[in-house]
């Protein structure tokens, strides 16, 4: 195997190879898909010379671990983290050049949820319909990382010098606010159940995954009885589920399905759920 590569030493609780995604192909029922948080991929893809369509990897609170086996660019960005080669600290939201055979160390986040990892050259895992992401719900893409695996990397690319003044991450949210358009499906719940959505106070569940934020509190009272035909799902789209608890769909939602949609969140938004830890509040403000 080529030394453009780096093995996995500690995968973490969950590490996935993603970039902007595979759009355009809900038709063949194939999610989206690619970064839960777009803006932390493509800055740190940016932070070592990379496009930002370029495939990073996606930690999940407990970091990852990997071994170079060549120099290369680096840099972690989205949640904060404690970043180490060779147990020496390295700097986090910044490019870091790595030797070969150094152990680059991601650690667990001090807040959010999930950190990116870019390397020059990017991750050159085989692309499927356009996109190196991992998909968990459909199985498309590479699979998570595991202890030992080997990752190809792509030719490097200069660093950016400029980059390095872009913009901090704004961090995770002590409430996370969610500008929702209701419907297509408002009409199945009751007046009041539309009304505890846009006022009520809910918390993200542990539960929650790249498939969707789940959430704990009020259930919502349908109004109409029986269940949808299977229509289109959409990223954002807000799904009550037969518990009564809204569930916003992210990055790997499937792409049809039959539980009504009271709402669908503006995607600006939909990447701060990427970094929502359980029992963050979340409050829903219709808008439109």
């Amino acid at each position: 195997m080529t030394d453009r590569a780096f093995a996995v030493v500690r995968a973490g609780a969950l590490t996935t190879v993603q970039d902007q995604g595979r759009p355009g192909h809900a038709h063949l029922g194939v999610p989206r898909s690619g970064a839960l948080d777009p803006g932390a991929a493509r800055l740190v893809n940016r932070l070592v010379g990379n496009p930002d369509g370029a495939a990073v990897l996606e930690t999940t609170v407990t970091g990852c671990a990997v071994r170079p086996r060549c120099d290369v660019t680096v840099a972690v960005g989205g949640a904060p983290c404690p970043v180490t080669v060779d147990g020496r600290p390295a700097a986090w939201g910044t490019a870091v050049r790595v030797p070969a055979g150094a152990v680059l160390d991601v650690g667990a986040t001090v807040r959010g949820v999930r950190s990116y990892l870019g390397f020059g050259g990017g991750v050159a895992v085989e692309p499927v319909l356009g996109s190196r992401s991992a998909d968990l719900l459909s199985g498309l893409g590479p699979a998570p990382l595991s202890e030992g695996a080997v990752i190809p990397l792509g030719a490097g690319g200069a660093v950016v010098r400029g980059a390095v003044d872009a913009p901090p991450w704004p961090g995770p949210p002590d409430v996370l606010v969610l500008r929702a358009r209701l419907g297509p499906r408002d009409g199945w719940f009751s007046r009041e159940a539309v009304r505890a959505f846009a006022s009520a106070t809910y918390r993200v569940s542990a539960a929650s995954n790249r498939i969707g934020l789940r959430t704990e509190g009020p259930a919502l009272e349908r109004a109409v009885p029986g269940e949808l035909p299977s229509e289109g799902m959409v990223w954002g789209a807000v799904q009550v589920p037969p518990d009564g608890r809204p569930v916003v769909f992210l990055a790997d939602h499937p792409t049809t399905g039959g539980y009504p949609v009271i709402a669908v969140v503006r995607e600006d938004d939909v990447a701060a759920a990427a970094q929502a830890r359980p029992g963050t509040a979340v409050r829903f403000v219709p808008y439109g």
